[in-house]
This record gives structure tokens, sequence and C-alpha cells, in this order.
């Protein structure tokens, strides 16, 4: 049973992940940190996440969640509940996309937020409303924008101190 489960993700001002199936934005550094947090781990992703990637990520193990019953990849192991992914591993890296990260909330231990001082006004996919109530910040740093990064962001973990019941809400 999974102990640690942690999100890692990139959200605009509007909480914003995805537009049409990708990443609004490239942002190198950010790419470098998700490689750091999750090299060597159990990364869990719903099946519109990988079909973004495209492959499963190198030195990873590669988990998709689907409702879908024929769903298969290679290099992936598919799960189909959340009991089922809770049990894979003690630790869990949650990489998306907004359907997974609900799902997983009120279970979610640790988050590593990538907050993009931007807003992308056509949106698809978003992050769920949270409270920032019963989170511990352990880590934060600034980047500014820069010749590689079209927009300044935000390194934020966060550790949750409280159980689920009194973090849930709106943020």
């Amino acid at each position: 049973m999974a102990r640690k489960i942690a999100f890692v993700v990139a959200m605009d001002q509007n909480r914003a992940i995805g537009r049409a199936g990708t990443l609004p934005w490239h942002l190198p550094d950010d790419l470098k940190r998700f490689r750091a947090l999750t090299l060597g781990k159990t990364v869990l992703m719903g099946r519109k996440t990988f079909e973004s990637i495209g492959r499963p990520l190198p030195k990873r193990r590669n988990v998709v969640l689907t409702r879908d019953p024929a769903f298969a990849a290679e290099g992936v192991e598919v799960v189909h509940t959340l009991e089922d992914a809770l049990k894979l591993d003690d630790e869990l890296m949650v990489i998306g996309g907004g359907e997974i990260y609900t799902l997983f909330l009120p279970l979610v231990t640790h988050l590593h937020l990538t907050l993009v001082e931007t807003v992308v006004p056509d949106a698809d996919a978003f992050f769920p409303p949270w409270n920032p109530t019963g989170w511990r910040e352990t880590y934060r740093e600034h980047h500014p924008a820069d010749e590689r990064h079209p927009w300044a962001f935000t390194y934020l973990d966060l550790e949750r101190t409280r159980p689920q019941e009194a973090s849930q809400g709106e943020g």
C-alpha cells in the first residue's frame, strides 16, 4: 500500500495544466526538476497523459490508470482502479492528468508544484481546486523569466499535515 503519494504538476495562475493534449509551455529547468523528482520511481498517469507523452518515461516504472479494459501499451503496466494503483509501490509519483489528480487528491501526501506566472486562455485541462490549509511548505524557489523560459515560475513543495477531510475544498 502506498505510504507516500506525491503529485508532480506545473500549473498556471488559473490551475491550467494542459491544452489540446499537450503542456501549454516549455520550461527546460522545470523538465529537469521533473526528471530529478521522478527518476527511478513509480510514475502513475492517466491514459490521456500517457498518450500525450507518447512513450514510457525512461528509468522509471510507468503505470497507466485507465477505465478502458482493452488498453495496453509496450513498456507500461496498466491498472483500472485506484485500489490497484495503491498496491503497486510504497511511493507513487502521480504525474497527471486532471482526472487522476482529482481521484488521488484526498490521498496525496506531498505536492511538488511549479506555479507558472501566466494564464493559458485556451486551456482545457486543470488541476482540481484544493485548499492549502493543512499543508506545510517544505521548499520554495523562484525562477525568473529568461532567454530559455518565457515566463517566471516558482517551485513550491508542500507536505500534508492534517487528514484529508480537513484540507479539501476550494483554494
